[in-house]
């Protein structure tokens, strides 16, 4: 059930509403905060908890058909505790994302920073599993050479050809990393480039208020969100304090020898798309955008307008998207405007953290 709209946000562009329209169906609830959502090519789906508020007892889980939660890909990989930490290579710490890349694997980030803070050198990881036999195949770790402390690596994308991974990084000064998964070898591009840092012109509004922190800090996040299209040849992303999205050539990014002034000079402005969390491209080119600042759902199309697809006061703070084999959306509620932070007593969150999924009204 749909709901009056808060008022609208500075930062957010005027969009028609899609006809016909799309409601929201849900999916699953959970008690933990709930960020990332993959799908598989056989339906299977998968979420992930992070670290941000307290612990949790699971970090990346299966959704199972009775709606129950499996630790996945076990129950060791889950087994890090905050007061009683396991070994930091073998564990997820505070896993941020979860994704299924086209060729059918599932890839787990885990930035490795509780309350995303500090991030734990020797945690920070990109894990491939294979879902044909639900073990990890992959481990790629990162050093501070590439994840330097303040860092927090957001969100993950991987070419069609499984060659390399793409991931934000949203923490103090945003970057985006380009890894060669052949050799396993991370590298960090476009450090403090201004495509990759918050728009000093914007300020996150949720619920129609500007989203402050307790003492008075602005919400500032920098690359967030990331897309590639069906054929590998464009890579984009957006910060999420920020209202401008942008794209490389995936040949640029993939060519280490290219001097750095050299990739930024290719660097295109697409266009701005407001206030935006998480990005998925589809088969035909359109560019799912989450829209935390009005509770909603937009999309891109190929030749630049900007649609509604779904508004809806449950949304709250849509988060990670996701595409399921028959072409629905997946879209989490991550809460994040209801977060201790932000409020002076504490939490308001009232209600369960939500997976949702996009369907025809």
């Amino acid at each position: 059930m749909s709901s009056t709209p808060p008022p609208k946000a500075p930062n957010t562009p005027d969009v028609p509403a899609l006809q016909p329209g799309f409601r929201l169906e849900p999916v699953a609830s959970f008690e933990q905060q709930v960020t990332g959502v993959a799908v598989s090519r056989d339906g299977r789906v998968f979420v992930n908890f992070p670290r941000w508020e307290k612990d949790v007892a699971v970090s990346v889980a299966e959704l199972m058909p009775d709606g129950t939660l499996k630790p996945y890909p076990d129950a060791g990989w889950n087994a890090y505790r905050n007061i009683a930490p396991q070994p930091l290579d073998q564990t997820f710490v505070c896993v941020q994302s979860v994704t299924v890349d086209p060729q059918g694997f599932l890839w787990i980030l885990d930035p490795a920073a509780p309350g995303n803070e500090f991030n734990k050198p020797g945690g920070i990881k990109l894990l491939k599993v294979d879902l044909a036999t639900d073990q990890v195949v992959q481990a790629i770790h990162f050093g501070d050479d590439t994840v330097p402390q303040g860092s927090y690596l957001n969100d993950v994308r991987v070419t069609p050809d499984g060659r390399h991974a793409f991931i934000t990084d949203s923490g103090q000064i945003g970057a985006l990393l380009v890894v060669d998964l052949a050799s396993g070898t991370p590298r960090r591009v476009l450090h403090g480039h201004p495509s990759t840092q918050p728009d000093p012109a914007v300020v996150v509004h949720a619920d129609g208020h500007e989203l402050r922190k307790t003492d008075g800090r602005p919400t500032v996040f920098s690359a967030d969100g990331i897309a590639l299209d069906h054929a590998g040849q464009y890579l984009y992303w957006q910060a999420l304090t920020g209202k401008t999205l942008f794209r490389l050539p995936v040949a640029r990014l993939t060519d280490a020898a290219l001097p750095e002034d050299d990739l930024a000079a290719a660097i295109e402005t697409v266009g701005e798309s407001g206030v935006a969390d998480g990005l998925w491209m589809d088969a035909e080119g359109r560019i799912y955008v989450t829209s935390p600042e009005d509770n909603a759902l937009k999309r891109r199309e190929p030749d630049g307008s900007m649609v509604l697809v779904v508004r809806d006061s449950r949304l709250r703070w849509p988060d990670s998207l996701a595409e399921g084999p028959d072409g629905t959306i997946y879209v989490t509620s991550s809460h994040i405007q209801d977060m201790a932070q932000y409020h002076q007593g504490g939490g308001a969150r009232t209600a369960s953290y939500e997976l949702w999924k996009v369907v025809a009204a």
